[in-house]
This record gives structure tokens, C-alpha cells and sequence, in this order.
């Protein structure tokens, strides 16, 4: 188990300097709306063991230069319970963040809602779902850090439902807290590691790494509001039009392929550089979200923002080479929306023999997941870029391609079908792959008088 900070050493932790904002005043008759016998003195004795006077404590902070709007729970309050006051508390640091154009961190640590104020308590989460749908609408950047514990309503809205979802290590996180789960359910099944597993969590992150990791987002996700000066007033607010970005230099061998089958060996090389080495020379720094929040997650699919060409926040989803799982492609979709509503541009990086297509992954949505990234692509809010690297499998492939602003290495090959399922359809000799491959016309020249890339990137300069 993590340790359990209060909401101070939280903040502390996170952040190098903090301004408390000023706190809404709700009156409530003794012992609170449903005149719970003993909920003051319970009140009385947090305050005592705490030092605070509610569940939560929200300001502004800085972290790593970057302003923002911070809300920490305060766990020995109540168990960090939401209540009236704190949907109060939460609700006013929100409408803060987006009249000075901030964006929201979240250091949540909860147990859920408060018994003592019953439904009322239970629909502050309708509030604080509000604020953050807000917040989206608006553009604003939601990061949450996770603590020990995050269960029930604070889990199901300010954690989950982030652009960005971190957690300390070891943290318990679930939408069950500990004493209503079933009495034979596995405890490893609710912590951090678990639930980034599952594709709910983009990063377990140790305590030292905290401050710098948020600053590190912050920076990449609020770059055009520093760029125009920090805090915005809403009316001088403008969405200027976001220019695509240029695709990455070749970085594998020189020269063309001479056939199709040429094309497929240089793709299939095991010496071809893959889609780390082209994130990492295009982006001198990078942080990545890991998950469909769906119940999956796809290694094969590397998903996140980097520091791009002249200094440029670049969303970026590139396919690692293997056969891409539903989470894969469910991920690089949420991507392309979270880029789209935060004015990002997008890069994307083409390199798969295909979907997966065992029985796992019918089950998991195969066919849905594809149609929603074809989806994310056909209607993003900002322009996609695409570079295919290796392989360009049929549609599994094209369904992180950009319409019109393709572009491809030497060494790759996108085509309608392998050439070897092709001869086996045609029913062909295997002696007959190499002439297929030629028919497919699947070389990078060949794509490009097809008009369907707009043409062959050099290399970079050495």
C-alpha cells in the first residue's frame, strides 16, 4: 500500500507553490440536512485530527511554471467523503479554472459519498461530472493523480474521467471501496497496477516523480495558452487554425524497392527501425496514455503528446510492427479526440501486418474498435499527418491513416492485402507470392502514382 499523504503533503508534493481559493459559505441546521445524530461532533473531531474544515482543499498552483487549478482531497476528513460543502468547494474551483482559461489537477483521495447527507451527498457527483464535462467543452486539460484510496464517485468522475489518469504505486483504486466489495474478491483486482492494466490508468508514478510528470504534461497540454500569455480572459479567447505538422525523415535504408516483393522483404526486415525510433527523433520529449479505458490495452500501440518540430505539442499514436488489438486501436481514437479538443495536431505512424484476428480479439470488438478509429480520423478536430513506416496491412492499417496527408519510407509497403493471403484466395501456388505482390502494386512509387500517399519522405540528414 502507498503512503497516505494528506491533501497538504499532496500538494506539496505536487507542486511548488499554492494559493488557496476563497472558500463557498453553505449553512447547514445541526447535525446536516438529514439531522444525523452525532454528523457536527463527527465534523468536529476531522477538523481536530486534520486541521481543515472540509474534504477537500482547492487553489491555484504552480508546477513546473505552468499555473493551474489544484484540488486535493483530504482523506482524514471523513474518509475524504463528498458532500455539499465539497461539491461546493469543487464546483467553484472548476468555474475558476475555466474563467482564467487553467488547467485542472486533481489529487484525489476518497472513499466515496457521505452517509451523513445521503442523496444529497450522492448528487454532488452529478455536479462535479458537470464541471468536468464543462471543462472539456471549454478546452481546459484535466490531469488526476490517484491516492490511496480512490473508490466510489470520486474514482467514477474526477479520476476516471480525466484527458490524463495517474496513479502513486500500490494506490487502491476501484469503484468498490474495501468494505463492499464481495467477500471472496481478489484485493489485487483494485489497486493502480491493476487498473493500468485494464486500460483505466495511463501511468503508475512514484512519488519522486510526481511534480516533475505533471509538469511535464502541463507543458505539453497547455502550449498554446502559454504561448498566448498564460492566463486567458474568456472573451479574448480565439481557436486559431491549427497547422499540420511535417512528417518524420525516413531513418531506414536508402533507395526504392525494385518489386513488390522487394517492397514486403524491406518492410519485414528485422533491421528497419521502428515507431520508437522515429518518436524519438521527432520529439525531444514525450509523455505517454496507455489504455482504451474500456478494460484494454495494446503494447503495440504507442499513444501520447510530445514536444515536436519548433517546439510544437504533437499528439502521436504509431503502430509498433505487430498486429493491432482492439485496445490499440480504441486507444489511438481516444487520442485523436482528446488532440482534437485540446487544438493539437496529430501525427501518426502506419506499421502492422493487420488487426488482430483470433477469436480474443473478435470478442473484445475487433470490428467496432476499427470503425471508431476510422471515425476519430475521418471527423478530428485538427489535421492528422501519417507516415507508414513497415507494413501497411489492409485495413487495419488504414484506419490510422490520414485522408490526403499520407506519406510513406522507402522501406514500407501499404496494401489491400498480404501477398501471400492474396495468392491463397486467388488460389495460387505459393511459387506465385512474388508475381502477386508485383499485381498488388504495393511499393512506395507505386502509391504514390496510385495518388493514394502524397509522396516518399527523404532521410534525414546525417
Amino acid at each position: 500500500m502507498t503512503e497516505r499523504f494528506s491533501a497538504r503533503e499532496a500538494i506539496a508534493l505536487a507542486s511548488d507553490e499554492f494559493r488557496e481559493l476563497p472558500v463557498p459559505m453553505r449553512v447547514f441546521k445541526p447535525d446536516g440536512p438529514l439531522s444525523w445524530q452525532g454528523y457536527d461532533d463527527s465534523r468536529r473531531r476531522a477538523v481536530t485530527r486534520t486541521g481543515e474544515d472540509e474534504s477537500v482543499v482547492c487553489g491555484t498552483a504552480v508546477i513546473g511554471g505552468t499555473r493551474a487549478v489544484l484540488i486535493a482531497f483530504e482523506f482524514g476528513y471523513l474518509g475524504g467523503s463528498l458532500g455539499a460543502r465539497t461539491g461546493d468547494r469543487v464546483e467553484a474551483a472548476y468555474t475558476h479554472a475555466r474563467e482564467r482559461r487553467l488547467p485542472v489537477v486533481s489529487l484525489v483521495a476518497t472513499g466515496g459519498s457521505r452517509m451523513q447527507e445521503g442523496m444529497l451527498a450522492l448528487t454532488q457527483l452529478q455536479r462535479v461530472a458537470r464541471q468536468s464535462a464543462l471543462a472539456r467543452e471549454a478546452g481546459l486539460p484535466q490531469i488526476a493523480v490517484l491516492r490511496d484510496p480512490t473508490t466510489g464517485g470520486g474514482w467514477a468522475t474526477l479520476g476516471a474521467g480525466a484527458d490524463v489518469t495517474l496513479a502513486l504505486p500500490g494506490a487502491q483504486v476501484g469503484f468498490a471501496g474495501s468494505r463492499v466489495r464481495p467477500p471472496d474478491a481478489d484485493p489485487a483486482a483494485y489497486t493502480a497496477e491493476a487498473q493500468m492494466a485494464a486500460g483505466a490508468v495511463d501511468a503508475v508514478v512514484r512519488e519522486e516523480e510526481l511534480r516533475e510528470t505533471l509538469a511535464l504534461w502541463l507543458a505539453l497540454l497547455t502550449a498554446p495558452a502559454a504561448e498566448a500569455g498564460g492566463e486567458v480572459e474568456p472573451e479574448s479567447r480565439s481557436e486559431p487554425e491549427v497547422e499540420p505538422v511535417p512528417a518524420p525523415a525516413a531513418l531506414g535504408a536508402p533507395g526504392l524497392p525494385a518489386t513488390g516483393w522487394d517492397a514486403v522483404r524491406l518492410a519485414r526486415s528485422p533491421e528497419r527501425p521502428r515507431a520508437a525510433a522515429y518518436l524519438d527523433a521527432y520529439f525531444s520529449r514525450r509523455a505517454a496514455i496507455s489504455g482504451d479505458r474500456c478494460g484494454g490495452s495494446d503494447d503495440g500501440m504507442l499513444c501520447g503528446f510530445g514536444s515536436g518540430p519548433a517546439g510544437r505539442t504533437v499528439a502521436y499514436a504509431a503502430q509498433c510492427g505487430t498486429a493491432t488489438r482492439p485496445a490499440g486501436y480504441r486507444t489511438a481514437a481516444r487520442l485523436i479526440r482528446l488532440a482534437g479538443r485540446l487544438g493539437v495536431p496529430v501525427l501518426t505512424l502506419v506499421d502492422t501486418p493487420g488487426a488482430a484476428n483470433d477469436a480474443q480479439a473478435e470478442r473484445q470488438g475487433a470490428g467496432s474498435a476499427i470503425a471508431d478509429l476510422f471515425a476519430a480520423v475521418a471527423t478530428a478536430r485538427t489535421p492528422v499527418t501519417t507516415l507508414v513506416i513497415g507494413e501497411g496491412g489492409s485495413g487495419g492499417a488504414l484506419a490510422l491513416a490520414a485522408p490526403g496527408n499520407t506519406w510513406a519510407t522507402p522501406d514500407s509497403y501499404f496494401s489491400v492485402i498480404a501477398p501471400e493471403l492474396a495468392a491463397a484466395i486467388l488460389k495460387r501456388p505459393a511459387s506465385e507470392v512474388r508475381a502477386t505482390a508485383d499485381q498488388l502494386r504495393i511499393r512506395p512509387q507505386d502509391l504514390v502514382e496510385l495518388g493514394v500517399v502524397r509522396g516518399i519522405v527523404e532521410h534525414a540528414e546525417r
